[in-house]
């Protein structure tokens, strides 16, 4: 794998692997009301949410800040479950009740009665024995396959990623056939493959840090332009419409392990101010991380207060292109 190409990880990968994602939770929301309420919460168009399609989308605050990240999943009629960090489901809820109004809308945290593990196929060119549920598995990113008595969706590509959403208490009999003999893998595998795919997750120590366009929300398909209001669409709507977004979300290696984590807050050697995003620790020593940084090296600009850390890292390009 070439440090300055797609991720070194994909000679990582020469069998089809499994691997609990138990930092993950399900918001479940339903009711009569519930496609018109999140229509006016979320930044994607609820109205191209399907049983055989996801959605990514964003949930912020009226500064246009995101608050969460969230998969959505068309469950039963009527019902809708986001996958998010565990750890913000909670406050996730209580703030969308404080919408609900009249809507005829229920929101739960729904996390135990889910299991989310995640699915990874091997890389390109590799020859590793695959499920018996493999030509069954959806092909293109954010489709959806009920599979038994599981959702599985389509993450991305080379090597491929599914997300599989079944409920807790199903027998084994309902599981996907031959998933189960995957062989293991551990969340450190799935983080290395978010980073090199420049995929952002929000957790509570980034919750409100970042406007939409700076996690590329933008490019990544989780904002809907064309669809009508929505909290925090306004400022999201100017920075697309008016002006140049001055600080995104990057790639950046390092050759040795450094000590971040999501939030925390460093100054690389060209002199920009860096806040880090996700993390991942790379199996052959050193790590890849993505941050929220300027877009173009610092002239003098001072480095936040916090920022006291000095990174020696390598940008790395991702895999899909930045508006200029």
């Amino acid at each position: 794998m070439e440090i300055q190409g797609k991720t070194t990880l994909k000679s990582m990968y020469a069998q089809w692997k499994l691997l609990p994602l138990t930092h993950l939770g399900v918001l479940r929301a339903r009711g009569r009301d519930v496609a018109p309420f999140l229509q006016g919460q979320l930044s994607a168009d609820l109205t191209t949410l399907t049983r055989e399609r996801s959605l990514l989308a964003g949930c912020h605050n009226p500064q246009g800040r995101v608050l969460a990240l969230m998969r959505l999943l068309q469950g039963e009629p009527g019902e809708v479950l986001a996958l998010l960090p565990r750890e913000l489901v909670g406050p996730i809820v209580d703030r969308l009740k404080g919408f609900v109004l009249r809507s005829r809308v229920e929101l739960a945290d729904a996390s135990a009665a889910w299991r989310i593990e995640g699915l990874i196929g091997p890389a390109a060119g590799s020859a590793g024995a695959a499920p018996a549920c493999a030509t069954q598995l959806p092909a293109t990113a954010g489709a959806v396959a009920q599979l038994g008595s599981a959702h599985l969706v389509r993450i991305d590509d080379d090597p491929a990623r599914w997300l599989s959403v079944s409920p807790a208490a199903a027998p084994v009999s309902e599981r996907p056939e031959g998933l189960a003999e995957c062989a293991s893998a551990d969340r450190g595998l799935w983080q290395c493959l978010a980073v090199g795919h420049g995929q952002p997750e929000v957790y509570a120590a980034t919750s409100g840090e970042f406007v939409a366009q700076m996690l590329n929300l933008d490019v990544l398909g989780a904002i809907a332009f064309d669809k009508g209001c929505y909290t925090g669409q306004e400022v999201i709507a100017r920075a697309h419409y008016r002006g140049r977004v001055k600080r995104r979300l990057q790639r950046f290696r390092s050759a040795t392990p450094l000590p971040l984590a999501p939030g925390a807050a460093g100054v690389l050697a060209d002199g920009r101010t860096v806040r880090v995003v996700e993390v991942a620790q790379m199996p052959g020593g050193g790590c890849e991380f993505l941050a929220v940084a300027p877009m173009t090296a610092a002239s003098g600009e001072p480095a936040a207060a916090e920022a006291t850390l000095r990174l020696e890292a390598t940008p790395l390009p991702l895999p899909y292109e930045l508006p200029e």
